[in-house]
């Protein structure tokens, strides 16, 4: 699959390197804004935790 993704970004070595440096970027923000507090509520060690009690 990097593969696939590398021989497709365009341009020479420094400009594949922005662009799989703005990509990767792109899907932490992504994770981290949308999918982990989305998913936060289902999974079931949510909210319980030992440390503080």
């Amino acid at each position: 699959m990097y593969g696939w993704i590398w021989r497709r970004l365009p341009g020479r070595l420094w400009m594949k390197l922005l662009c799989a440096f703005i990509l990767a970027s792109l899907v932490v923000v992504v994770l981290f804004g949308w999918v982990f507090p989305w998913a936060e509520p289902h999974l079931p060690f949510a909210g319980t935790g030992s440390m503080g009690n």
